[in-house]
């Protein structure tokens, strides 16, 4: 019996973005290109946040405090994701952090060493998001507070497609480069999917206000690192789509804390 395109899309997305097992047969005669199957990221985000968001909401449902539980939480994901985006995070920090030309910064990003702006860029990543989970569980519910993790979850994997699709490879030899470019229909179903899954998360969690603010946000944080990677790169590599998600994350995590 032949797979639905979309469950199959999933499942490659899950495998992609995260350390969790997928059965081999969603990748019986595929050829590795991700062109139709980022449309599914939002998706991905949302199931793999969801254990996340569960977690949040039992360790803040006890006395163990607000910062304990986001600690908690940003651990679970970071052990499911394999903290793939953190590693595109420090690597593009690395790369972008200092005055380097572009092929002297292409060069230290493939470096799997990290620098002094990678390993800074990891501090400033765990702790905004930790005290931002940390301000929405002290005025959110339980649930409320996890809904907004999947929502969150959902977007930023579609800014993940967007970035992707704007910007031309940076480095034709790369491992963006082989996997493919989204398709225009991908990027279109990628942001419907991660748009639609922030409504009706994180709208009935909040209300539409900081879910309006939250999304504008981050949209216009992620125009500009496109902007900002396009004029230092001409283009996008592997590390940059990471970057975009965890910038992204940032973004809606903090634009809620504040205006919830």
């Amino acid at each position: 019996m032949k797979e639905n395109e979309w469950i199959v899309d999933l499942a490659r997305s899950i495998a992609f973005l995260s350390r969790l097992p997928v059965s081999s047969r969603f990748f019986r005669g595929h050829d590795g290109s991700m062109d139709r199957t980022v449309r599914a990221f939002p998706l991905a985000g949302a199931v793999l946040l969801a254990p996340v968001g569960l977690l949040l909401a039992l360790v803040s449902a006890t006395h163990a405090g607000a910062l304990f539980s986001a600690i908690a939480a940003l651990t679970l994901q970071i052990m499911l994701t394999g903290a793939l985006h953190e590693d595109g995070l420090a690597d593009s920090a690395d790369g972008l952090g200092g005055n380097h030309q572009r092929e002297r910064a292409l060069q230290i990003m493939k470096d799997s060493r990290n620098g002094t702006y990678g390993v800074v860029a990891l501090i400033l990543s765990l702790g905004l998001r930790a005290t931002a989970i940390a301000a929405l569980v002290n005025h959110l519910s339980p649930m409320d507070a996890a809904l907004c993790l999947i929502g969150v979850g959902a977007a930023s994997r579609a800014l993940m497609v967007w970035h992707w699709q704007a910007l031309p490879s940076a480095r034709p030899e790369g491992l963006a480069a082989s996997l493919g470019k989204p398709t225009e229909k991908s990027l279109h179903a990628a942001l419907f999917l991660g748009v639609a899954l922030a409504v009706i998360t994180i709208g009935p969690a909040t209300s539409l206000s900081p879910l309006a603010i939250a999304l504008v946000t981050t949209a216009l944080s992620a125009y500009a690192v496109n902007a900002f990677v396009e004029r230092r790169l001409g283009g996008r590599t592997g590390d940059t789509i990471g970057a975009m998600q965890q910038i992204a994350e940032i973004v809606a995590l903090g634009t809620l804390a504040a205006t919830v």
